[in-house]
């Protein structure tokens, strides 16, 4: 059982990252699972059919980040790393709460870019690695309401395209991910405040179908990931629209004051 190999996932105690702990435990990876959340961590934990450490901690404090950089480290056998813990508002930027804003980009930013430092010298060395960042298809445009949001997941899809620029140039095998989901069936929308009836039916994907687009784009190392045809077609449509035409595209219905 020591020769398996561990996928650290942060945000798994629902969502996304609770299906990325179910799959990659069916693919036979020991699992460490992050989240605020222990209670969730621990039901997960004993119904996975693989060894998993249930850690909580939260990733926009100090003390969070050290013990889950710490976990990393000690980890030899650490091979992926998926950094999917992440939140939304609503509400203009300079009318929402600072400690929103100011958590959003810790979580989105720096827990992504520190546990990234913590675990890639090792993967380096080893020759053998993932790190899969969870971002989003908000990061190919902006909205009002969701200014930080989207900023912060736009730098999410630099730095692992910046990432994969790196490794490359040395050769290395070990791969980076940006997963850009759309409307995904999971707690998230609830829990900021949008209702899923004003979305279309058609736009909505599962969980599951998110996370096996992501496993299976490892086997092309390919870098942006985009979950669905209509998703692919809109970021591909979002990245050539003038500035101008964006600007408006992003307004009907989306400035909601909270």
């Amino acid at each position: 059982m020591d020769s398996r190999p561990v996928a650290l996932i942060t945000g798994a105690s629902s969502g996304i990252g609770e299906t990325f702990a179910r799959k990659l435990a069916a693919r036979g990876y020991d699992l460490i699972l992050i989240a605020r959340r222990a209670d969730r961590l621990e039901k997960l934990a004993i119904e996975l059919p693989t060894r998993a450490e249930a850690m909580a901690a939260d990733l926009v404090t100090e003390e969070g980040l050290d013990a889950v950089e710490q976990a990393i480290r000690n980890c030899a056998r650490l091979e992926m790393l998926v950094n999917n813990a992440g939140f939304g508002t609503l509400g203009r930027f300079w009318e929402a709460p600072l400690a929103g804003q100011d958590d959003m980009h810790r979580l989105h930013v720096l827990a992504t870019m520190r546990l990234s430092h913590a675990v890639l010298p090792g993967m380096v060395a080893r020759a053998k690695g993932t790190i899969i960042n969870v971002s989003s298809m908000s990061a190919f445009a902006q909205s009002p309401g969701s200014v930080s949001y989207c900023s912060t997941k736009a730098w999410m899809n630099s730095f692992t395209e910046g990432l994969d620029i790196e490794l490359r140039s040395i050769q290395s095998p070990v791969q980076v991910q940006a997963l850009c989901p759309g409307f995904t069936v999971t707690e998230f929308h609830q829990t900021v405040g949008i209702d899923r009836n004003d979305i279309p039916g058609y736009l909505w994907m599962s969980a599951d179908e998110v996370v096996e687009t992501s496993l299976r784009s490892l086997r092309g190392r390919k870098v942006i990931v985009i979950p669905g045809w209509k998703y692919k077609m809109a970021a591909a449509l979002m990245c050539h629209l003038p500035w101008s035409v964006r600007r408006r595209a992003g307004r009907p219905g989306r400035d909601k004051r909270v």
